[in-house]
């Protein structure tokens, strides 16, 4: 409801948001797919080099269960000129958190420039528990317009998961994304 009234409320028709494969991202889509329709979500897949292949597809399968359209843009290509642009300021440095949170930037600014282009607005999928503690990408994954999940925890967006899925004969969010343990 509270999304559903925010978009009637501003005027809003369309949403996007990136998938990842993650509970967050596929609890925000079947929210949204429930609050504004399907016609009006454009999901993105946006995998690099370390993306596993489950992910992508549990990301696909969802968005086929819930009859949304979505885009695949890959981004290890825009990733390896990144580093190589920096290499030679981190000349000398481990791969560390650094690194990783240039794919999360990456990814922001590509839904940011989509969400620009057609006018609709990036779904955040941060929940609770990772902005009280902090967890979480600025220009990343915190980038978007509307985050469905600020006032869910994590422990209550498996509970809200598996809840979504009983209301179906067929659950839209794949198992194996509810029962996966959480990555970085």
């Amino acid at each position: 409801t509270g999304l559903r009234d925010y978009f009637q409320k501003l005027g809003f028709k369309k949403a996007t948001l990136g998938l990842s494969g993650g509970i967050d991202s596929a609890l925000t889509l079947a929210i949204a797919a429930d609050a504004l329709g399907p016609e009006n979500l454009i999901p993105i897949l946006l995998p690099s080099q370390f993306s596993s292949s489950h992910s992508i597809s549990d990301s696909i399968d969802l968005c086929n269960n819930l009859n949304c359209n979505y885009h695949q843009i890959e981004i290890e290509s825009i990733f390896d000129k990144f580093l190589n642009q920096l290499g030679p300021l981190f000349k000398g440095t481990e791969f560390d958190l650094t690194e990783e949170n240039i794919q999360s930037r990456i990814r922001g600014t590509l839904l940011m420039a989509y969400s620009n282009k057609f006018g609709a607005i990036l779904l955040n999928t941060s929940n609770k528990s990772e902005i009280a503690v902090g967890y979480g990408t600025l220009y990343g994954d915190m980038a978007g317009g509307f985050d469905v999940l600020k006032d869910v925890y994590k422990s209550q967006v498996y509970n809200l998961a598996s809840y979504r899925n009983r209301l179906e004969d067929t659950p839209v969010i794949p198992e194996r994304v509810i029962t996966r343990p959480p990555s970085a």
